[in-house]
């Protein structure tokens, strides 16, 4: 919830209108990184696991991998959503970016075992140049094509 609370934060501090669609993307982003992060702690800690923290006694790694495949389903169809409904159709253009972000994340932690450091989103090359790419694409779209 502390992603969705700074991300309201941040539209009130900017003055712009909180969307629904922002508050339920951020919400699915940063339950997405906490199931990648469970993910990487079992396997990391296999049978240690519960002395490392008990809730991971309630969780296995093919349950996490069904919710995480829920998970991103749903992100995708949201920020598609949040971009066809937003003022500016442009924005559709950056969802094959988010996906591939998506993608490479999943990637890494299935691949590279990375789930553990969400910091892998700016150590990554793959991810880092996603990332550049979408704000690029989003500042021009907003900026420029008003």
């Amino acid at each position: 919830m502390g992603f969705v609370i700074r991300a309201i934060a941040g539209c009130f501090a900017i003055k712009v209108f909180v969307s629904s669609w922002l508050i339920i993307c951020t919400f699915l982003v940063a339950l997405f990184l906490a199931l990648g992060k469970r993910r990487h702690e079992l396997m990391l800690l296999e049978n240690g696991a519960i002395s490392h923290r008990k809730v991971l006694n309630d969780f296995s790694i093919d349950l996490l991998e069904k919710m995480m495949t829920i998970v991103t389903s749903a992100l995708i169809m949201s920020y598609s959503l949040y971009t066809f409904l937003s003022n500016n159709t442009w924005m559709m253009l950056t969802i094959p970016i988010i996906i591939y972000g998506i993608f490479r994340y999943i990637f890494l932690v299935h691949s590279k075992n990375a789930g553990g450091e969400p910091e892998i989103l700016f150590k990554d090359i793959g991810m880092l140049t996603c990332i550049i790419l979408w704000v690029i694409s989003t500042v021009g779209i907003i900026y420029v094509k008003k």
